[in-house]
């Protein structure tokens, strides 16, 4: 018999190799990462980056062989795989694991060979700790309503403005910074810039505390002073460069959500199994049997949905539509599962640091970042209906 939280890895979605990969990171994240929980979140996450760097764990999140990364294309499928497990054992190894993806994903993408060679192979080795710093206090959801600005004076951007709810804020040794740059109005006038954590002007204003720990910040940025050198890209193309990393990267959230539920899972079980009642276990009583056959659609539900997403987008298909839907299904589902498994544990479920009070504080953040769930409920919509007019149009032509 497989192992409950590997059956999906014989579905057509995968690769033997995937099967391999998803097997041998369990094997080490139940030895290496599953007790790492000191309560200190900032020297935690930094002990994850350099474990999963020391162990190659990292390279699935950048691109190129030459620069560190496992294939010079990230696989999708791969990075979802690795989100899953790494979230089912510690939910701060795959925040860990994720923004080292995500803070150097524009790098990854649009990078010169000289920045390539600069910051991923510090990344992919976890001695270089990265941000993704998009988000701004008046622009969230709305990105192309950002404020963030980069004047340009000879071969020096000056950047002025703030960024907030960025993670890894105040232990990242660089950030990608988002800034409009005035090429043109909204979306089309934005560029993206490389800000090592030690530039003068930058500074960490507020450390955020959230109620599941990780580092997390607001920035300030004065009269900070960027060589053009650090652009990334052409001038301003940053916007579609933002939108390129959340891409890549969305259909991991619904992974690690899907980690989560499938630990909740297992908890829920294990409790209902053991938990004597009424002379015999919880087990027993048909509601608690529902309510187990509830949390296991939305589990199966979410990981079709996730890994449908995953392979189209390594098959190189756009995946707009269907990474919302992985996303959408799969943190709101993780939440009723998590909730489910509380209800179970009882009393015992809210108690601090049992494992499925943990992970009640991880899910809720996920149902809100990279595009909160009534943004991908947008993002569906719209898609279905730019998929039916187009369709429309073709009957009646």
């Amino acid at each position: 018999m497989s192992v409950p939280h590997r059956e999906h890895l014989d579905w057509p979605f995968f690769a033997p190799a995937h099967a391999v990969l998803a097997a041998r990171v369990d094997e080490w994240a139940a030895t290496h990462v599953a007790h790492v929980h000191t309560g200190n979140a900032d020297a935690d996450c930094r002990t994850l980056v350099r474990l999963l760097g020391a162990h190659g764990w990292l390279s699935h999140a950048v691109a190129g062989m030459a620069h560190g990364g496992a294939a010079d294309v990230i696989d999708t499928r791969a990075l979802c795989l690795l989100r899953e497990t790494l979230a089912r054992h510690n939910g701060l190894a795959d925040f860990a694991f994720a923004m080292q993806g995500l803070g150097s994903g524009a790098i990854s993408l649009d990078g010169s060979a000289g920045q390539r060679e600069r910051y991923l192979p510090r990344v992919a080795r976890g001695e270089a700790i990265a941000a993704f710093a998009l988000s701004e206090p008046d622009s969230g959801s709305d990105v192309a309503a950002l404020q963030c600005r980069a004047t340009l004076e000879g071969d020096t951007y000056v950047l002025h403005g703030e960024k907030t709810w960025i993670s890894n804020g105040g232990i990242a040794d660089f950030y990608v910074v988002f800034a409009r740059t005035g090429e043109a109005a909204g979306a089309r006038g934005i560029s993206a810039f490389i800000v090592d954590a030690d530039t003068p002007g930058l500074t960490i204003a507020e450390r955020i505390e959230v109620i599941a720990p990780h580092p997390l910040a607001r920035l300030h940025l004065a009269d900070c002073r960027v060589p053009v050198s650090q652009r990334l890209g052409e001038a301003g193309c940053g916007f579609k460069l933002a939108m390129r990393t959340l891409d890549v990267f969305r259909t991991s959230v619904a992974a690690a959500a899907l980690g989560f539920a499938r630990r909740a899972l297992q908890e829920a079980l294990e409790r209902v199994t053991t938990r004597r009642m009424f002379g015999g276990v919880l087990a027993d009583f048909q509601l608690t049997q529902a309510k187990l056959a509830e949390m296991a659609m939305h589990v199966d539900s979410a990981a079709l949905l996730t890994y449908r997403a995953a392979w189209q987008r390594d098959q190189g298909r756009t995946v707009t539509s269907e990474a919302a839907m992985a996303k959408y299904v799969a943190t709101e589902g993780a939440q009723h599962v998590i909730d489910a498994a509380v209800q179970l544990w009882g009393g015992m479920g809210v108690v601090q640091d049992m494992p499925v009070e943990r992970l009640y504080r991880e899910i809720r953040a996920l149902r809100i970042y990279e595009g909160a769930s009534e943004v991908q409920q947008l993002i569906i919509a719209r898609e279905l209906l730019k998929s039916y007019a187009a369709m429309s149009s073709a009957t009646t032509a």
